[in-house]
Parts: structure tokens; sequence; C-alpha cells
């Protein structure tokens, strides 16, 4: 409650951003709906614009004008009456649905003024209070079927574990990807970016980008990909290019196969990745989101807008509701949105530290560090591990020696693959070879060959 000491302080101090004087009710609609669409204020009938207090009939028939007045804008804003002596104040909360409308329009508190929206302004409350939603929203030069890809349909259902045979359009409709208007099929932004033949055509910001740094603060790039497709095919092939520079120790315990311990907790990481995937602000066009494969850390930042409230871990935020759907469908991420418990739970299985994570206003981040039992392994008698290290890199030259003799156009990855070693590790095999002199690459890293210099006995003694 306000008493005439406080009162007096106003009117000496002025208008601002949550105080408006007004002489009378004309146009009073329009300064309530401001202060709804902003942090609330409060509005004081019977002084002029200068802070004069000139005084106002108070009865029981005006406040029934202004509580009518307040009833006709849309949605209707909470106000609270309260006299001061011959002043009327209009307490108005902040709206808990914005925007908020009156017959004149739009208006938001800026300063000590009200102003009108503009169609940019109102559009940006209604995303940031959630009203439209950017996988919701159709994309009306979609061609179906000609820009569908049936393939990644079939895929996802498989994933899914849903029969193929149900009539596609069926199906798309049930994922709600699909409006059907006029019998034309039109698809939303979640519907592109899960099963377009390209969906970067329509959405080309919706890349992730992968780097290999060198060094600690990221200056020197080894490798840098942009990641393109459908969303569940990003998140595999993010990780292929996790899993490729990851390094690996191995612990032999006895028993037939060796036990491989990973740098990283892949299965955390993954999450990581799906979550920013997940969640990204697709709204903004200026940034991909990026994972960053530093020699001790590995970073995935994404941009987003920041809920009003937000308990990380606690909160249950979905931003593009029909993707989080999409993704649970096929087991990446869950509707509850658990994705920071299961990160702990995959770290703590693998004994790794739980990722670093921060947030800004518009940034997401999360930093993984290498888990505790990879360190603890890989540091395990240092003398006796370099022995076995240079041992094994020397079978690692002679066997990558002898996959190029029979392809020379055969490429890191399938190196990697089939002689089960990390892509680092057959990076600085061949880097070796060629400093010896051993191996030279022709042309460019896509598309080129290797031509071996010398003979492939003399790789035993390099």
């Amino acid at each position: 409650m306000i008493i005439k000491q406080e009162l007096q302080l106003i009117l000496k101090e002025g208008e601002g951003y949550k105080i408006e004087f007004k002489e009378n009710i004309n146009g009073l609609d329009r300064e309530i709906v401001a202060f709804a669409n902003a942090s609330g204020g409060r509005i004081f009938l019977g002084v002029t614009d200068n802070g004069q207090p000139k005084g106002i009939p108070i009865s029981n028939k005006l406040k029934s004008q202004i509580q009518d007045i307040a009833n006709n804008c849309r949605p209707r804003p909470f106000i609270l009456l309260e006299d001061i002596g011959n002043t009327l104040v209009v307490n108005v909360r902040e709206g808990t649905d914005k925007p908020y409308e009156c017959a004149s329009g739009f208006f938001k508190r800026i300063g000590p003024n009200s102003q009108k929206m503009t169609r940019n302004e109102i559009i940006e409350i209604f995303k940031s209070e959630g009203k439209i939603r950017f996988d919701e929203l159709i994309e009306p030069k979609f061609n179906y079927p000609k820009d569908f890809d049936k393939n990644k349909l079939f895929s996802f259902l498989e994933l899914a574990k849903l029969s193929k045979s149900t009539k596609k359009e069926i199906v798309l409709s049930s994922f709600e990807v699909v409006e059907k208007q006029e019998g034309t099929l039109y698809f939303n932004n979640a519907g592109v970016l899960f099963f377009a033949k390209d969906p970067q055509k329509y959405v080309p910001w919706s890349v992730f980008t992968v780097v290999l740094f060198k060094d600690k603060n990221g200056a020197d790039v080894i490798d840098r990909k942009e990641i393109t497709g459908g969303l569940f095919e990003i998140v595999n092939k993010v990780m292929d290019f996790v899993r490729l520079y990851a390094k690996v120790a191995y612990r032999f315990t006895g028993k037939p196969q060796r036990e491989e311990i990973y740098e990283y907790p892949s299965e955390a990481v993954r999450e990581a990745v799906i979550n920013s995937v997940m969640h990204k602000d697709y709204f903004e066009h200026g940034h991909n989101n990026i994972l960053k494969f530093f020699p001790d850390r590995i970073q995935i930042e994404n941009i987003w807008a920041k809920p009003k409230v937000f308990i990380l871990g606690e909160t249950i935020f979905r931003r593009n509701q029909v993707i989080a759907d999409l993704f649970s469908r096929i087991h990446f991420g869950e509707k509850i949105g658990s994705g920071m418990e299961r990160i702990r739970e995959y770290c703590k299985a693998e004994n790794a530290p739980f990722p670093n994570i921060h947030f800004t206003e518009t940034h997401f981040y999360v930093i993984f560090k290498p888990s505790r039992k990879y360190l603890k392994l890989a540091g395990k008698d240092q003398e006796a591990t370099q022995k076995s290290s240079q041992k094994s890199s020397q079978k690692s030259s002679q066997k990558i020696m002898g996959l190029i003799q029979q392809n020379n156009y055969i490429t890191i990855r399938e190196m990697s693959a089939v002689l089960k070693i990390s892509g680092r590790a057959v990076i600085k095999n061949l880097n070796k070879l060629k400093s010896d002199g051993i191996l030279k690459r022709i042309g460019p890293d896509k598309g080129g060959y290797w031509e071996v210099m010398k003979k492939h006995e003399e790789v035993i003694k390099a």
C-alpha cells in the first residue's frame, strides 16, 4: 500500500519505466497493456504529466469503468485499484500470457513512455513466450513428394521399431510433421529437418560444425567439417567424428579380448550433442551448433534463448516440442527432460567427471574432460607404455602400408575401421611415414591417393 509520503516522493521523481501519470482515463487501456507486456507498473490517475496532483473524483462507478477497460483487453490483464486521497492508483502486474492487446493495438513500456509495438516486436514476444515454435511452422516452399526422402522415413521407422507398411501420409501425420489442406500435404520445419532430401536447402543454419584443434587455445586447426543432413543423421555423423579422433587405452584382463577404455564417455557426449540439436534456437540464423575437439577437452556449444525460469537439471525444458518428440521415438533423448541426469549416469559409469556446463542468455556450453579411468590407465608405467606404444606404432605402420599397397585410394576413416585404432593414431603413423620419406600424398585429401616411395620391407626399420 502506498502512503502519502511515498506518493509525494513519486510525484517529485516523475514518470519512469514503472510509473505513469494520467489526469483521466482517456487512453488508459494503452497504458495497462504496455505495463502488462513489460514488467508491470503503476498508473496514477488524477496527476498531470509534470507530476502535479490535480485529483480525480473517485467513485465505485469510476472503478467499475476501469475494470471494464481492463476486461476488454485481450487477454485480460490483472489490475488492482488503490485510493490515496483523491488520487487513484491502478497497479498492473506483469502479464503471464503475453502479448496483451487493447482496441488500439499492442503497446509496450519503453523507458517512461508507452509505445506501439512494431510487427517484429510482436513476433519477438510470441517467440520468447513460446507462442510461436520454429519446429511447428509450416514450410510452404517444401514440395511433397518431390523434396521428401522416403528412405529417411524408413530408417527412422526402423530405429523407432515401427512398421513400414503403414501409409506414409498417415505415419507423418501421427508424427505431427504435416498438415493436409485441400488435398495438399504441407510439411512443418520439424518434418523438413528430419525427412527432407536436403534439409539445409530450407534451413541452412541447421548445419553442425565439428573442429579438431592441435593446441589447447584453438589456434591451429587440424580438421574441420560442416555436417549436414537430417537431424538424427547429424547426431550420428558428429559422433563418428568424435570416435575418429578420441584416444583409446587398453587394459589386458587375462581374457582373450582386451578392454578398451575411451578418452571420453561416448554416450554422455552423444547425449549432449542430441540436446544441443534438440534445444537449438532455430529462429537465430547466424550460428551453427559447434563441437570443438581440443587436446584436453571437448566443448559443445549452441545458441539458445534462455527460458525465464531455468534451473539446470531441474527445469523440464523443450524449446522444440515436435523435434524432441521425434528424437524420443528413436530413443535419442526423452520427452521428460532428463538429459542432464543421463549424462551424469553415463559419466559415473565411465568414472569420468561430470561436464562443466554454463550458459548465458544466448549461448549454452558443455565441456567434457577426459575420464579418470582413461587418464589412470594411460599414465600407468610410462616407460612400459612408451615402449609398447612404439612397438604398436611400428606394427600399425606396417599394416597401414599393407592396406595402401592393396588400395592406394583408401581413406583415413577406412584404415581406422580396418585396424580398429583411432583416426588420430592413423594420422600420426601416416605423418611419420611421410616424414621418413616412405609415403607421399598425391592430390587433395578428398580424391587424392597414396604413393609408396620405398619398398615395404623398409618400414620395419622405420
